[in-house]
């Protein structure tokens, strides 16, 4: 009788053992799997966060005639400032286009001046702030500026209805990068539209001292440089050049309407 007993609670106890370790291998998978939904969630997130944060994709289609302008020169630097927010409108305004992209023949010009400014000051680079602008960029431009009058106005933006050379990949706008990697001091940054950035007032500003010696020779290089190949910049903005006139642009080049 005391081995039939002894025998029974040696099963039984078996048993719970046997039950708790079941019960105990349960809780690990459930834990296990939990983890790993928190994981493949987090690494979801992580995926989702790195996709935002790449830049543009830099395969767009464009009409033939369009290059990159550090395909053809990489000693020309970028800073594309409707990327992101770093521009008057505080807001990114490109979303395909992350390259500067201008007509094959107004790039080779532009490669033309940096060779230019390397001999004369070694470590110099050309820093392109806009190229190819699509129409549809210069509305949002256009709009956003609709405090001030059309004739106001199209002095810092065209009017879309009549284009921009920049829609045609024929205008650029652009500053210098000395050795140090540090711009050059124009007097007035990019996308400026006080009056202090109009060339055809640096005069007088110069004698008002609001302009340095320095400022302005650092825009009459750059003048040179870019007159030296053809270029003809805007009176009302020290970046910006254009390579032809816009009758010229229409019979040569065709207009890009919307980011590709």
């Amino acid at each position: 009788m005391r081995l039939s007993l002894r025998y029974f609670l040696c099963v039984f106890l078996l048993q719970v053992l046997l039950f708790s370790c079941r019960e105990a291998a349960r809780e690990e998978k459930k834990n296990v799997e939990k983890n790993q939904s928190h994981l493949n969630v987090s690494k979801s997130n992580h995926t989702a966060q790195k996709s935002a944060d790449q830049p543009a994709t830099s395969s767009v289609k464009l009409p033939s005639g369009f290059v990159d302008v550090q395909a053809i020169n990489p000693n020309i630097f970028i800073d594309l400032k409707y990327t992101g927010p770093d521009n008057f409108l505080k807001q990114r305004l490109y979303f395909s286009i992350n390259k500067a992209y201008l007509q094959k023949d107004v790039a080779h010009r532009l490669s033309r001046v940096q060779q230019a400014l390397e001999k004369k000051h070694p470590g110099y680079h050309l820093l392109i702030f806009d190229a190819l602008r699509p129409v549809s960029v210069q509305q949002k431009m256009w709009d956003a500026l609709d405090s001030i009058v059309p004739v106001e106005r199209a002095k810092f933006v065209s009017n879309p209805k009549n284009r921009s050379l920049h829609n045609f990949g024929a205008a650029v706008d652009i500053s210098i990068q000395d050795a140090n990697g540090k711009l050059l001091d124009m007097g007035a940054r990019f996308d400026d539209i006080r009056k202090i950035a109009y060339p055809n007032l640096e005069d007088s500003f110069l004698r008002a001292g609001l302009l340095s010696p320095q400022q302005l020779s650092n825009r009459l290089l750059l003048r040179k440089l870019m007159q030296g190949e053809g270029f003809r910049q805007l009176p009302t903005e020290w970046w910006h050049y254009n390579a032809c006139s816009r009758n010229e642009a229409k019979v040569k080049y065709e207009v890009v309407l919307q980011e590709p």
